[in-house]
């Protein structure tokens, strides 16, 4: 018997809490699906995805960053275009200078008001959802 299960995958809304108006950092993707993204990726099998996250932080940014809190989970089966993925998303906070790395082409700062419109995956969802609990103290609905 052969099962077909999504695949876990993390990401990070990482706030530079070293900057004024706490803004996110977002990656250029260096491969396809072409765009931006928050910083994340795969679980790798025996890994928590509280590890994955730090490891994505980490390979991504080159930032070590502090989990605030687990989000959400987005796993409509149609968030990405490759394959079902379900996303586990934290919050978190970092200080410093993002560098660019592993699948990033490029990092950038952003504020919430000024994020780009080419986002990849589910991402602008997310990210509206994440305006909405931090500026309204607003949870997503689960359906």
């Amino acid at each position: 018997m052969t099962f077909r299960n999504p695949i876990p995958t993390v990401d990070i809304i990482i706030e530079l809490i070293d900057q004024p108006h706490r803004p996110i950092i977002l990656i250029e993707r260096k491969n396809a699906p072409y765009g931006w993204a928050l910083p994340g990726g795969f679980v790798d099998y025996g890994e928590t995805v509280e590890n994955a996250a730090y490891r994505e932080a980490k390979e991504e940014v080159n930032l070590s960053v502090n989990l605030i809190e687990q989000f959400h989970v987005y796993s409509n089966p149609d968030r990405d275009e490759r394959k079902h993925t379900m996303s586990i998303v934290f919050l978190a906070t970092a200080t410093g200078q993002p560098q660019a790395a592993d699948d990033a082409k490029n990092a950038r700062i952003f504020d919430l008001w000024e994020l780009p419109k080419n986002l990849c995956f589910d991402h602008d969802k997310i990210l509206k959802d994440y305006r909405n609990y931090r500026y309204y103290k607003v949870r997503p609905r689960l359906i």
